[in-house]
């Protein structure tokens, strides 16, 4: 037992000092909240910071303050925006500005054009309107776009359009102090065009873009340009393959829908002029330089038929492809274009230079024909061994001093012909067969046809063809 108590008082001595080694002499605890307070007062007049500091000073704006939410700030759970601006009251002015980034493409096919454009309204909305001394506005992206009223836009006569959304909707919503908004979007719009092609390639065409409300009427949302014609900007690198810009321009007018009512609708027109170029290059100088080689057959003797067949029927399907080609490429009007009238009139001079030659070919035989028949019924020529001497004895012509020129009034060539003026020289002179060579001269008259529709082909079909240029060039140019 003595053990025991001994043991005991050496275990509440060894506590006793334990405690006194942990706290100091002369030291007294004090509670948390004396301590803090004596602190803060210490900082306040001390040499810490002065008691202006902006650090310790609330600012009165708002909008400097990270904890305050957007929502709370435009007070946007206090109204209903399901409504309009001043709902009950006159309609709400709604201006409208769009810059145009680009016209990616213009289809005459599908009558159509695609383009790219920053679309961005004004108004304002008293809703909105918050306090602030040092802010001048607050941007907001698309997430506070979906809890606003926002002006219902669409494109009329369009086909397909899309906000961008890489990497975030393209988006852009900015409220000022007094309640002004300015919504901004970034779209791709391709909208129908109604192009008259009667002109083409030599066409001017002028498209329009135009902007409405879906469902606000006049009497709810007057929708305007801004800033007039100035409302509408370009930018200065626009550049398109087939057109040149010539000018943009804005106009304003109303729509009447018969079961809903009158809507404002604004119009951003832009007129384009076909580059003519390309077309010329690619189809024009193609169909005249065909033209053009069909002409070669009429120098081309008329004997030659396997040089002159070729020709012709190798330009008349060069022409078809063309045809072809350049109708592949535009919509199935129910008009004649421009390109039509040339390639078609081009297509008939081809066409006509291979009439020409089975013309000549045909009556060619003909003249054979009847050369084979005249050459049975005169006499016998067996005597005579060489045409020129005959035309030197008087003896045997019985034309005495006749000069050769003399004959060529019959037109027959002089290449290959002399023995056949001789025969017909001696055929005059006997007067037993003078009725067998007066009907055979019709047979002379179609060698002068023949030889002359060649020799006439060399002019008429240029001349008319010049003819043809000049007058389709003045009318579409």
């Amino acid at each position: 037992m003595q053990a025991e108590t001994v043991l005991m008082l050496f275990c509440v001595w060894m506590a006793g000092t334990a405690a006194k080694m942990v706290q100091p002499r002369g030291h007294k605890l004090e509670p948390y909240k004396q301590t803090r307070s004596r602190r803060d007062t210490r900082m306040e007049g001390g040499g810490g910071q002065k008691s202006g500091s902006p650090i310790y000073k609330r600012s009165p704006d708002l909008t400097k303050n990270p904890m305050t939410k957007s929502e709370q700030l435009l007070r946007i759970d206090d109204h209903d925006f399901t409504m309009r601006p001043a709902f009950g009251g006159p309609p709400i002015p709604v201006g409208v500005d769009v810059q145009v980034e680009s016209i990616d493409t213009i289809s005459e096919v599908d009558m159509d054009f695609t383009m790219t454009l920053y679309l961005r309204h004004y108004w304002k909305d008293e809703r909105l309107s918050f306090p602030s001394t040092n802010n001048q506005s607050m941007t907001f992206d698309s997430r506070l776009v979906k809890k606003i009223w926002v002006p219902d836009m669409f494109f009329v006569h369009s086909k397909r359009s899309f906000i961008h959304d890489t990497t975030t909707d393209n988006v852009m919503l900015r409220v000022y102090p007094d309640g002004n908004v300015l919504y901004s979007l970034r779209v791709t719009v391709t909208a129908m065009c109604n192009m008259d092609l009667s002109r083409f390639p030599l066409d001017t065409q002028t498209c329009s873009l135009e902007i409405e409300s879906y469902a606000y009427t006049d009497d709810d949302l007057m929708l305007y340009w801004k800033k007039g014609n100035e409302s509408l900007n370009t930018d200065d690198r626009i550049s398109l393959s087939q057109f040149l810009i010539q000018k943009f321009h804005t106009t304003t007018k109303l729509a009447f829908y018969s079961s809903t009512g009158w809507y404002n609708r604004l119009y951003i027109h832009f007129t384009l002029r076909r580059h003519i170029f390309f077309f010329l290059l690619q189809t024009y100088f193609p169909a005249t330089l065909m033209v053009m080689l069909s002409w070669v057959s009429f120098w081309i003797d008329r004997r030659a038929v396997p040089a002159r067949v070729p020709l012709g029927i190798t330009t008349v399907l060069t022409m078809s492809t063309i045809i072809t080609g350049v109708n592949a490429s535009m919509p199935r009007v129910s008009y004649i274009k421009a390109v039509d009238i040339y390639l078609w009139v081009s297509f008939v001079f081809v066409f006509l230079s291979v009439i020409e030659y089975a013309a000549v070919n045909y009556l060619s035989t003909v003249q054979e024909r009847k050369e084979r028949k005249l050459r049975e019924r005169l006499p016998c020529t067996c005597g005579i061994g060489n045409p020129d001497d005959m035309m030197i004895d008087p003896q045997i012509t019985g034309y005495g001093s006749m000069d050769v020129n003399t004959t060529g009034n019959y037109g027959i060539p002089e290449n290959g012909g002399r023995q056949e003026r001789i025969l017909a020289q001696v055929a005059l002179n006997d007067p037993q067969i003078t009725g067998q060579v007066k009907a055979s001269r019709s047979y002379v008259n179609i060698w002068i046809d023949t030889h002359a529709i060649d020799k006439y082909s060399r002019v008429v079909f240029p001349g008319a063809y010049i003819l043809f240029n000049i007058i389709y060039w003045s009318i579409y140019s």
